[in-house]
């Protein structure tokens, strides 16, 4: 099936249907096989990506950077020290103007709704590099590892998040593998699952797909035959932890589950 995502912001993986996902996994790893064996085909070239990094970063930074360079475009790096932004400009307005100067926008801050303003006024494509809210680049990249280091199909690859799962890594692993009809393994105390409105939207999803998605305190029943866990931090990630918090309230295992 052809598929043309020209011109389209990636702000949440909510935003794509199962096949245009399925689509970035294999352009991702025909791109990757294309850099290692020494055929890239720079197809960007002439282009200007701006970087907006309200949260400092190493890995989002190089791999947007690299990535760029590898396809011909030059990158701007906007950090807020260094520019306007937030200060005497509205997102808006900064949208407006980067529009006109860049040919695509990469944002990494705080609420989802700072990069979805972006991209309804900016008029080019805006690539969500980390909210507070969804962390979909990076959920691209986790799901690709998984193919790389699993013989199974995506639809019988299970993976097992252990953490503060309110995050955006627990809300883009969520929406992600019931998109693309994956066992989802979500394991934190109650009162850090994610929101229950997106979990109901997850649900409704995964009927669809056939997908399987456990929410539970229980470590032993979230990675029993799981082809894959990942841990976090007990900060959310991308955040700073409130002062006099010394954790997520992990604790013993307890036993409620939902699936």
């Amino acid at each position: 099936m052809a598929f043309n995502l020209r011109h389209r912001s990636f702000l949440k993986e909510l935003d794509f249907t199962p096949d245009e996902l399925r689509f970035l996994l294999r352009l991702s790893a025909e791109l990757k096989a294309a850099k290692y064996g020494g055929h890239e085909r720079p197809q960007l070239t002439g282009k200007n990506i701006a970087l907006i990094f309200e949260k400092t970063s190493t890995r989002t930074r190089t791999a947007f950077e690299v990535a760029a360079h590898d396809q011909g475009a030059h990158v701007t790096y906007l950090e807020p020290s260094g520019s306007q932004i937030g200060h005497k400009e509205s997102m808006k307005d900064t949208a407006r103007v980067l529009g006109r100067t860049f040919d695509g926008i990469e944002y990494r801050g705080y609420a989802q709704e700072t990069v979805e303003a972006l991209a309804r006024h900016a008029g080019v494509p805006v690539w969500n590099g980390l909210t507070d809210e969804f962390h979909p680049t990076q959920i691209l990249a986790d799901v690709l590892t998984m193919t790389e280091h699993s013989d199974k199909p995506l639809h019988q690859i299970a993976y097992c998040y252990l953490g503060d799962a309110r995050n955006n890594m627990g809300n883009s692993l969520m929406v992600a593998g019931c998109k693309l009809s994956m066992d989802v393994r979500l394991c934190a105390p109650e009162h850090l699952w994610p929101a229950e409105d997106l979990v109901k939207s997850c649900r409704g999803i995964a009927e669809e797909t056939g997908a399987r998605l456990t929410l539970t305190e229980d470590v032993d029943e979230a990675c029993v035959a799981s082809t894959t866990s990942t841990p976090t931090c007990g900060s959310r990630w991308g955040r700073t932890r409130a002062p006099g918090r010394s954790g997520s309230g992990f604790s013993s295992p307890t036993r409620s589950t939902r699936t």
